[in-house]
């Protein structure tokens, strides 16, 4: 535990430089691009189905039941925009994700490298496109989790457990395979995935929980629909800058672990 929190606390001033805070701004245009575009064609049609689906199925009597067992009843007002927006998190959540993973991690990496350890041979044991192919599998299996799992989220205690584990686990995947693409070769970045995977996985879940903050935010433009591009697009860059601390952290983490493994 005192390694991750070495690396967290080099993550943290590292998060700050010019330099990382300038990277942040690709993904980020990129991610409000894609948003911009999905929004405009999406969102309402979304919420149109949801709206006859509810009036169909007697979803909105349901809705206020659980509601008002739950203490929420004021939300029901706005539950079917909530319910399309609460849909549309994991992909906008997952898009950061991937920039980040594909565009800004070897740059990260690069830059990890450089300052803190020049002299860490590189083998190479993954390249971009296999990065890339390993994400979209994790991609997948996360938003199958998630799917499966957002009526339990309905259930405040079971939600703020499931999501940040789930969260957790796919950032973690990710983020640590593009750590050590560059300078492990594909057997030592398996023995470290295994022998510092509970390390790495509440690496994950703490940049889960910090990705809350961004949720809360996208959340928010049911209540608030004129500044609900706005609000989009401060959640985007809110992901885009845990993913980087993230990815800084999970780099650092990651070529310590590697250079102490060569070294036993």
């Amino acid at each position: 535990m005192k390694k991750v929190l070495i690396s967290y606390g080099r993550a943290f001033l590292l998060q700050f430089n010019i330099k990382m805070l300038l990277l942040s701004l690709l993904p980020s245009v990129l991610a409000l691009g894609l948003w911009a575009v999905v929004l405009y064609f999406s969102l309402q049609p979304l919420i149109d189905f949801l709206q006859q689906y509810f009036i169909d199925n007697n979803g909105f009597q349901l809705a206020g039941n659980i509601l008002g067992f739950l203490g929420l009843l004021t939300l029901k007002a706005v539950i079917v925009p909530l319910i399309a927006m609460w849909l549309l998190l994991p992909l906008m959540l997952l898009t950061a994700l991937l920039f980040v993973a594909c565009i800004a991690m070897p740059l990260i990496n690069r830059k990890v490298s450089q300052q803190y350890y020049p002299q860490l041979e590189k083998k190479h044991g993954g390249g971009w496109w296999s990065s890339l192919g390993y994400a979209l599998v994790c991609v997948v299996i996360f938003v199958f989790a998630w799917l499966i799992s957002l009526p339990l989220t309905l259930f405040m205690h079971l939600g703020l457990i499931i999501q940040p584990v789930l969260l957790g686990w796919v950032t973690y995947r990710v983020m640590a395979h593009d750590a050590l693409a560059v300078h492990a070769s594909a057997e030592e970045r398996k023995i470290i995935l295994k022998q510092h995977r509970w390390q790495l996985w509440t690496v994950g879940i703490i940049a889960g929980l910090l990705g809350a903050l961004p949720g809360m935010v996208w959340l928010g433009g049911v209540l608030s629909v004129v500044f609900l591009p706005l609000l989009a697009a401060v959640a985007i860059w809110l992901y885009v800058l845990v993913f980087m601390f993230s990815g800084l952290w999970f780099q650092l983490f990651c070529l310590d672990a590697l250079q102490q493994l060569r070294q036993a």
